[in-house]
């Protein structure tokens, strides 16, 4: 929906929140990992413990502390999900989703394990036995007497204990007889899925038992498994040498694991849209399967220079890198995730179920849905800016003069004319675009007024949402405008900000000291941005969910501040504001006037000639300066 660029030169790496939100690419010192209905849960060497996916609930945003030695994720497909976490001193803490009880732990420090099932939750004590609680509707939550317990799995409806002799006993809901284990005692371990179990044997061979429409119940041949997990329809299995294999439903890749064989730990998590976790030797995590809402992982690296973050309701991402080439993730229905070949763009924009790139000589490429023709670009190259909505595109021109391309139902692909527009932005079903003289101008679906934006000559940025717009004005203030009905519309006070993005019900913008804040609905915790002020770029995604992305400076994190004649005043940052007035009087001592004139700045403590007044230039020379390699 919304495409941000960070200053040039400064690339970094991609965080992201809210509905599409993953932990911060890549994640190391994990010990343990476990996958609900849609959110995930991993537990860090030191303790404490990170989560990400669906997060309406909370139940993706663990409990502060560094004193937990277990965790537990339940809930169903629909996001009803709530989490577990055992401590250190044997008690229990939840959080999430809570209507029965099931995010309520019962007090006491003796519990050595937990289980989380769709709506109920198991504990085991240091007695053996077991306690239940949440909803017992098929007596779930009612664990049988005795003290010889030593695991418990919880599913959908039912429940399993493992015995100290090896046997394993099972209770709930029983229709596909996925609560009634098979006899024996040679089970060394136990998995309880939506409506089917597992079980390890002593001799490394598996078990499976209950629904088994798409086969999840029947795995694999072989004695070499030495862990597994059971999803709503999908189970996995892990075998001795560290390689992952998988059955049962595959509509989302859930069921196809990645290759390799250093995986230490597997979990299976959601129904239908099912998806599977891994943890491998080095301490960081892998996830395959479906993207709905939770696990769209952006990509590992720091040499990214802009994002753009997709409006419809599953959403994908985009991001360009610094060397002009892009790469996607998120929902693929459309192919609009899949990134086109080359390395000579400058610009992306990330649409409903499409998306656009702007070229180095001017020309735009689109992919994905093209049912409105919103993935067709007009021919030329003599574009500069693109924007990309729902099922619409528009795009700036060298000569001032907006086109659009798409579905207009209510004349958002309709541009006014003129040359004299700067900025452009693309909202669900309205257009914004800022003129040379800082005034603003709309056209399209106007029913809450987002369409209307305020007078004024003083507007340098602008964004458009789903019913709301926003302008950051040249004072570094911002206004809003249009439906308001989660707060989106009403920015926060102050005058510090440098950038805005608006996603269909939540907004977000960069203050001048790299810090985002954000404003709108929650549920997912796109409002909720990560704390610190090293982010330079932010995008916003729309659709039900919602889902916000920033990119985080890393060319140089070093405690302490330019200042002085040549550059900012003292003010405690490392930030470009000191680079760009270093490099305003650099330019104005050589006769050029101002940072972006057409001068090179070249030498051993800058980047090679390059024939660009960049900031890039000025990026290497802090970075060098930074080294102690000063001029």
């Amino acid at each position: 929906m919304l495409t941000s660029l960070v200053p040039s030169g400064n690339a970094g790496e991609i965080v992201s929140w809210g509905s599409q939100m993953a932990p911060d690419s890549p994640l190391s010192s994990l010990i343990q990992i476990t996958a609900g209905g849609n959110h995930s849960l991993a537990l860090k060497s030191d303790g404490s413990i990170v989560g990400w996916g669906y997060n309406r609930y909370g139940q993706a945003t663990p409990r502060e502390g560094n004193d937990y030695v277990a965790i537990a994720a339940g809930g169903d497909d629909w996001g009803y999900s709530h989490s577990l976490a055992l401590k250190s001193d044997g008690s229990i803490v939840g959080w999430g989703y809570n209507n029965v009880g099931q995010a309520t732990a019962p007090a006491g420090n003796d519990y050595v394990a937990i289980a989380a099932g769709w709506y109920h939750s198991l504990a085991l004590k240091s007695d053996g036995s077991i306690v239940g609680w949440g909803y017992d509707d098929g007596g779930q939550a009612t664990p049988p007497a005795g003290n010889d317990y030593v695991a418990i799995a919880a599913g959908g409806g039912h429940s399993l204990a493992l015995k100290s002799d090896g046997s394993i006993v099972g209770w709930g809901a029983d229709f596909y007889g996925h609560a009634t284990p098979p006899a024996g005692n040679d089970y060394v371990a136990i998995a309880a899925g939506g409506e089917h179990s597992l079980a390890l044997k002593s001799d490394g061979s598996i078990v499976g038992w209950g629904y088994n429409t798409f086969r999840q119940a029947m795995p694999p041949a072989g004695n070499d498994y030495v862990a597994i997990a059971a999803g709503g329809y999908h189970s996995l299995a892990l075998k001795s040498d560290g390689s992952i294999v998988a059955w049962g439903d595959d509509e989302y890749g859930q069921g196809s694991p990645p290759a390799g064989n250093n995986y230490v730990a597997v979990a299976a998590g959601g129904g239908h849209e099912g998806y599977s976790v891994a943890l491998k030797s080095d301490g960081t995590i892998v996830g395959w399967g479906s993207n709905y809402l939770f696990q769209a992982m952006p990509p590992a690296g720091n040499d990214y220079i802009a994002v753009a973050a997709g409006e419809d309701a599953e959403g994908h991402s985009l991001a360009l890198k610094s060397d002009g080439s892009i790469v996607g993730w998120g929902d693929n229905t459309y192919i609009q995730a899949m990134r086109p070949a080359g390395s000579d763009y400058v610009a992306i924009a990330a649409g409903g179920r499409h998306s656009l790139a702007l070229k180095s000589d001017g020309s735009i490429v689109g992919w994905g849905s093209d049912d409105c023709g919103e993935a067709t670009p007009p021919a030329g190259n003599d574009y500069v800016a693109i924007a990309a909505a729902e099922n619409y595109s528009l795009a700036l021109k060298s000569d001032g003069s907006i086109v659009g391309w798409g579905c207009s139902g209510h004349g958002q692909a309709t541009p006014p004319v003129g040359n004299d527009y700067v900025a452009i932005a693309a909202g669900r079903d309205h257009s914004l675009a800022l003129k040379s003289d800082g005034s603003i101008v709309g056209w399209g679906d106007d029913l809450q007024g987002q369409a209307t934006p305020p007078a004024g000559n003083d507007y340098v940025a602008i964004a458009a949402g789903g019913n709301h717009s926003l302008a950051l004005q040249s004072n570094g203030s911002i206004v809003g405008w249009g439906g308001d009905y989660y707060g989106q519309a009403t920015p926060p006070a102050g005058n510090d900000y440098v950038a805005v993005a608006a996603g269909w019900d939540h907004s977000l913008a960069l203050k001048s000291d790299g810090s985002i804040v954000a404003w709108g609905k929650d549920w997912y915790g796109q409002a909720t941005p990560p704390a610190g002020n090293g982010y330079v770029a932010i995008a916003v995604g729309g659709g039900y969910g919602g889902h916000s992305l920033a990119i985080r400076a890393s060319m140089f994190a070093i405690v302490g501040d330019f200042c002085g004649a040549d550059f900012g005043p003292a003010d405690a940052y490392v930030d470009v504001w000191d680079l760009m007035q270093f490099a305003d009087h650099w330019h104005t001592r050589t006769g050029e006037g101002n940072w972006d004139a057409k001068f090179d700045l070249a030498g051993p403590n800058f980047s090679d000639p390059d024939g660009y007044a960049d900031v890039w230039d000025l990026m290497v020379f802090a970075d060098n300066w930074h080294k102690g390699q000063k001029p």
